[in-house]
């Protein structure tokens, strides 16, 4: 939720920053002529209860001497103030509810420097490593995973429909080494690990940001009126939702490893081949709140651990800043760390990182105090530090021409082996 103050002190900003999400800038104009009912209204709703106020007290002295005319008349008068004031007070709730609903509707203040456009126009910051030539003809992860014994899409799909999947024997466990390394190193950045709920009330999967344009990606449980995450940053940033925090010792930086749940809607006929794009996955997620003039050094930090973590899995990467069109609503800037993908020549996506500076917190009420005691509303960030699609690209990159897999050396104390091999 943007901050009325900073709308009505820099609309210009908040126009640019429509523009250069590609989404419609007169709605500031909107929200701006409805805040300014909003506060019409309680100016004069201010000045009845003052009149109203006034007049009790003058109509007490009065009625002592008071004729019974007159006091009919001055009960009268009484009642028709108390009826002014219950209209000025409906008008400004009403006013109030049209300057929330506008609210929700405005993404989030796009930071400067990120590129505008859309989903093609991400500029491309940094190369790590070189995609491997291949003396073979390298095979798909999910050629490999089912050669190895790591990956059964067909009785996933029996047990629970298109996109799931099971992970068996070292494909679970090469999972569970992969976010094991993921909580090892969220620890070792002085992050408390944590394994929230994975069903969220409405009010928390609204508070995030989650329930606008990609409102449909989300499953939803009507009988319980709950939510089932698509990440654990909804949980996360709800951990703290309508508290004060103390940030008087830095930011307070939170991991949480959770099971997670997409509808994918509309992306029927994308990526229906192995674990690329599926209804459910495991992911570590960094969480961060802190004030706001720390959110870009945080942003960096949470970037630096996601690049700290592919080193590890020694997959060649690149670095990408989203355009504003591509961007979610809460996000003022987000940074993909995209895998490179031998069998499709591509790289995709598996990291990202976002700055939601105030806009989270704002709508859940999360606040800090400074060194004088005044609050204000505290900044959020999330990162992925792992998720169940790395699989694919630690796979296909580390394959080797017998079929076998090399198991990336820091995940190798995890899972005990170094090599995956074939069945036989």
């Amino acid at each position: 939720m943007i901050d009325l103050k900073f709308l009505r002190e820099q609309p210009e900003v908040v126009r640019d920053s429509q523009r250069t999400r590609g989404e419609d800038p007169d709605l500031v104009d909107q929200l701006l002529r409805a805040d300014q009912r909003r506060r019409d209204t309680i100016v004069a709703a201010d000045a009845a209860r003052a009149e109203q106020k006034n007049f009790s007290k003058s109509m007490g002295r009065a009625m002592a001497t008071a004729t019974d005319a007159e006091k009919t008349a001055l009960r009268e008068q009484g009642r028709e103030k108390a009826a002014a004031v219950k209209r000025l007070e409906e008008e400004q709730t009403a006013a109030a509810a049209d300057v929330e609903a506008l609210q929700m509707k405005l993404s989030n203040v796009v930071e400067e420097g990120a590129p505008a456009g859309g989903e093609e126009d991400y500029v491309v910051l940094d190369h790590v490593g070189t995609p491997r030539e291949f003396d073979f003809e390298p095979k798909d992860h999910l050629e490999l995973g089912e050669s190895l014994g790591l990956i059964d899409t067909k009785r996933g799909t029996k047990v629970s429909g298109a996109r799931f999947y099971f992970l068996t024997g070292d494909g679970a466990l090469l999972q569970l080494a992969m976010l094991q390394l993921a909580a090892r190193t969220a620890v070792q950045h002085g992050f408390t690990m944590m394994i929230p709920p994975v069903l969220v009330r409405p009010e928390i999967m609204k508070g995030t940001g989650f329930l606008g344009a990609h409102a449909d990606e989300v499953y939803r449980l009507e009988a319980d009126d709950l939510y089932l995450v698509g990440t654990s940053e909804v949980a996360l940033a709800g951990y703290h939702a309508e508290e004060i925090i103390d940030l008087s010792g830095g930011p307070l930086r939170y991991a949480g490893w959770s099971s997670c749940f997409r509808r994918e809607a509309g992306s029927y006929g994308k990526d229906t081949r192995g674990i690329i794009r599926v209804h459910q996955f495991d992911k570590v997620e960094m969480f961060v709140y802190c004030a706001p003039e720390d959110a870009r050094e945080q942003h960096q930090k949470l970037l630096e651990m996601e690049r700290e973590m592919l080193a590890a899995i020694d997959v060649p990467y690149r670095v990408i800043d989203i355009a504003g069109g591509d961007l979610g609503s809460s996000a003022a800037r987000k940074f993909d760390t995209e895998g490179w993908i031998p069998t499709q020549n591509c790289y995709r996506e598996l990291t990202s990182t976002s700055n939601c500076t105030t806009f989270q917190a704002r709508r859940l009420k999360t606040r800090y105090r400074d060194v004088a005691g005044k609050t204000h509303i505290a900044a959020t960030l999330n990162g992925t530090l792992a998720t169940t699609r790395w699989l694919s690209a630690i796979l296909e990159n580390h394959q080797q021409a017998d079929g076998s897999v090399v198991v990336p050396q820091a995940l190798q104390p995890f899972i005990g082996k170094d090599v995956l091999k074939p069945l036989t």
